[in-house]
């Protein structure tokens, strides 16, 4: 099976993923929604479901990923201005659809349980280190880039692992053909890991059913669409950046 071929059917398998993955969040946040609506208040006695706090792990996540999301969103948007190609520009597309929608359902979870989306005093990635109201003792962030000592050192712009900086979003935005398809791959490359991370902290630690299952289903679609980057980079003779 030749590179195109194998780039191909990876591209097919990674869209199908991607469009599950979707549908099926979209389902679960009105069964989500329903459910929050039916009894299930924070305060009542004996309620088989609670509303999560401000420190939680499933509010981490919401914030943070809708943050993670944003910057995804944008450089595809970019790199759709940047190229004609209609491989990458089809690949931008999908994740910005995707991770649109995704990023709805985050914010929207936040709104129905009556939290701040934006956490005054919190750390981005706090939630992972601490392991929220869970009752575990955090998500393992040794391995990911970035991570110094338990917290993300951020820097110019890049707030969470995998997240461009704004000199490499700049670079993006005056780059054009070749170079900004190869340099998408690579920054998106860098997006998905950190982000596949993230949402694996979320299987291990959130409490909400349906926001364990819409993560669980992020790191399935972004590793199949991490194989399909891999094989856009290698037909552009590049590859994913190494950062030691």
């Amino acid at each position: 099976m030749t590179v195109t071929e194998r780039t191909r059917r990876t591209r097919w398998a990674a869209g199908s993923a991607v469009a599950l993955a979707v549908l099926f969040a979209g389902a679960a946040t009105v069964a989500s929604a329903r459910d929050d609506g039916a009894g299930h208040h924070p305060s009542a006695p004996g309620s088989a479901q609670r509303t999560p706090g401000a420190e939680s792990a499933d509010a981490g996540f919401a914030r943070d990923m809708a943050v993670h999301h944003q910057q995804a969103v944008e450089m595809s948007f970019i790199v759709r201005d940047r190229t004609r190609d209609e491989d990458v520009r089809r690949l931008a597309y999908d994740i910005a659809n995707t991770q649109a929608n995704q990023r709805g359902m985050l914010l929207g979870w936040l709104d129905l349980w009556e939290l701040p989306k934006v956490a005054a005093g919190q750390e981005p990635m706090a939630w992972m280190a601490g392991g929220g109201q869970s009752g575990h003792e955090g998500h393992d962030m040794a391995g990911m880039p970035g991570m110094d000592g338990g917290a993300y050192q951020a820097h110019d712009g890049s707030l969470m692992p995998g997240m461009a900086t704004r000199t490499e979003l700049g670079r993006l935005r005056e780059a054009s053909g070749k170079q900004a398809e190869i340099l998408y791959l690579q920054l998106m490359t860098d997006h998905h890991r950190g982000g596949i991370d993230m949402a694996r902290g979320c299987v291990d630690l959130c409490t909400v059913k349906v926001e364990k299952r819409l993560a669980q289903g992020m790191v399935q679609a972004q590793q199949s669409e991490l194989d399909a980057m891999a094989d856009l980079l290698a037909e552009r003779g590049a590859k994913p950046r190494d950062h030691g």
